[in-house]
């Protein structure tokens, strides 16, 4: 129920306090009722039924022996990305740069796909050679020349 109670601020002054639902003001849940819908897909490989000028777009959980990360994908007319996200930092394909996720203190690993065995979905990730990485991704003990997959175990089992 909204209500208006007389409260005090910190400086004892008594005011009406705003009209409250839970943690939310009434303005922002009237705010959030007229923004525009989103629809997600989790955990989901069907194809979405999207406006073609919409990224075809995909994340699902992926359970892996050392613990679960998140596998990412988007592909749009002329090209595609994916990627592994970690609590600790992320596998990916080129897109990402390594020097910028170092500034940002991001662990980060680059595999690249080539034109015969593109990088489409994160489990193309697991056998391909990672080929840059950002310094705490090396300070974690991934190196170029590991596997994804060698990458990923260091990004969920790191300290």
């Amino acid at each position: 129920m909204l209500r208006t109670r007389l409260t005090r601020n910190r400086r004892g002054h008594q005011h009406r306090g705003r009209k409250r639902m839970g943690h939310m003001t009434r303005e922002w849940f009237h705010e959030l009722l007229r923004a525009p819908k989103v629809t997600m897909l989790h955990n989901s490989l069907k194809e979405p039924s999207m406006p073609a000028s919409l990224p075809h777009a995909v994340q699902r959980t992926l359970e892996t022996p050392h613990g679960s990360a998140i596998g990412a994908s988007y592909r749009w007319p002329g090209g595609q990305y994916c990627a592994i996200h970690t609590a600790r930092g992320i596998i990916g394909c080129g897109l990402f740069d390594v020097h910028v996720a170092s500034e940002f203190g991001m662990a980060v690993a680059i595999a690249r796909g080539t034109p015969a065995k593109p990088l489409a979905e994160p489990e193309d990730l697991y056998q391909a050679k990672i080929v840059d990485v950002s310094e705490p991704a090396r300070q974690l003990g991934i190196t170029p020349g590991m596997t994804g997959s060698e990458a990923l175990e260091k990004l969920l089992t790191a300290g």
